[in-house]
């Protein structure tokens, strides 16, 4: 069975990416109570100089259902207001299927 990943974008409100990456940090014990949870990874990314901070969350799930089952958790509510609080508006987010993935063992 194919790997899954959820893809949100944030646009991070200006002095906020150090609040932001805290909340996020703060919920990964949460993650790894989800059933399906494999893997999250949060990337920074400027649009252009002097632009507000963009991040694009990634999350990987070990099956479809598993990813859209986390989203019917209240974990995923109290995630979402937590990091929404640093972010201007709503993110955009997608599903998409893993094609090839390789993690490292952890040192």
């Amino acid at each position: 069975m194919p790997m899954h990943a959820r893809v949100t974008q944030f646009q991070i409100r200006p002095g906020k990416l150090e609040e932001f990456a805290a909340a996020l940090d703060s919920m990964i014990p949460l993650m790894h109570q989800q059933k399906g949870f494999k893997s999250l990874i949060v990337l920074r990314g400027d649009a252009l100089p002097g632009a507000n901070p963009q991040a694009t969350v990634i999350t990987t799930w070990d099956s479809l259902d598993s990813l859209r089952a986390s989203e019917e958790n209240l974990y995923f509510y109290r995630a979402m207001a937590r990091v929404l609080a640093f972010s201007d508006g709503f993110p955009a987010i997608h599903e998409h299927e893993v094609l090839v993935s390789e993690h490292s063992p952890a040192a």
